[in-house]
């Protein structure tokens, strides 16, 4: 993977380099004996290889130092201004050597890139280890996406249910009243009927003369509540405890809390089932 970076970064910067060197050379050449152009040109290219060298060594150790970074991007500068100066001065392909005067800037900012990829690389182990992880939250949304669909499924069938449902009991209800309706209209009317009055009065004059009662019809709706008949007087606990023993023991082996609760309700006797069991308890301990 180091690869990918470190290589693009090196073959640009022997470019930029060679490319460097041989525009000095040409450059400069024809003003000053070609020694002199090709020691300026070695210089420049130096000085840049020199700083780079130096920032991969402190890269190395985890450090930086920013005046070494700004003296490499300076012979960088001086990389790409010779380059430059020398596309607007030369009489023929201009164009072309203007286009790679930013080969000395690429190079170092394909070095920065290189140097980002190292800061931030990590160790196979954990890029499983984090494969994993981003795997395991894929694989639980989807499990909570399906828990989710199918509880929506779920409740959308229940709800459909309970509205079919309570659209049938509607139409029932619909036509019991109306059949009900209709019930009362034909004993409405049966009761204003002249001729029913009479068959009436003429029953219960012989019952009881001189009385023509009125045919009510019957209720239908809230009535009043029935009086509470009177009930026998709660029994004691010592008097119910002595009531649950006997009947207990009425029959041999003794009966079960079942068999004693039915005949205890059998002989007419009254009791709440929570102190009817009570006393069972208290008896059998």
């Amino acid at each position: 993977m180091r690869a990918k970076t470190v290589l693009p970064a090196v073959a640009m910067t022997a470019v930029s380099m060679v490319l460097t060197l041989a525009v000095v050379v040409m450059w400069l050449g024809t003003a000053v004996p070609w020694p002199v152009a090709l020691v300026v040109g070695l210089g420049i290219d130096g000085g840049w290889l020199a700083t780079l060298a130096y920032e991969r060594r402190l890269a190395a150790q985890g450090d930086h130092n920013r005046v070494v970074t700004g003296v490499g991007w300076f012979f960088g500068l001086v990389a790409s201004g010779v380059l430059v100066a020398h596309a607007l001065t030369a009489e023929v392909s201009a164009g072309a050597w203007l286009a790679v005067a930013w080969l000395p800037i690429a190079a170092k900012a394909l070095w920065l890139v290189h140097g980002m990829w190292e800061r931030t690389a990590l160790t196979p182990v954990a890029l499983d280890a984090i494969r994993g992880i981003q795997q395991e939250a894929r694989d639980e949304a989807a499990v909570a996406r399906a828990r989710l669909r199918a509880e929506a499924a779920s409740e959308e069938t229940r709800l459909t249910a309970v509205t079919q449902s309570g659209a049938r009991v509607a139409r029932v209800q619909a036509k019991t009243a109306k059949t009900l309706s209709k019930a009362w209209s034909t004993l409405e009317t049966a009761r204003q009927g002249e001729d029913t009055g009479r068959a009436l009065t003429s029953v219960t004059r012989c019952v009881t003369p001189g009385v023509t009662p009125r045919w009510e019809l019957p209720v239908w709706g809230p009535v009043e509540p029935v009086a509470a008949l009177e009930t026998a007087p709660a029994l004691t606990d010592t008097a119910l405890d002595a009531l649950v023993d006997e009947i207990r023991h009425s029959e041999t082996p003794a009966l079960s809390y079942r068999e004693m609760a039915s005949r205890f309700r059998a002989a007419g006797h009254s009791a709440s089932e929570v102190r009817l069991r009570a006393a069972w308890k208290r008896v059998v301990a």
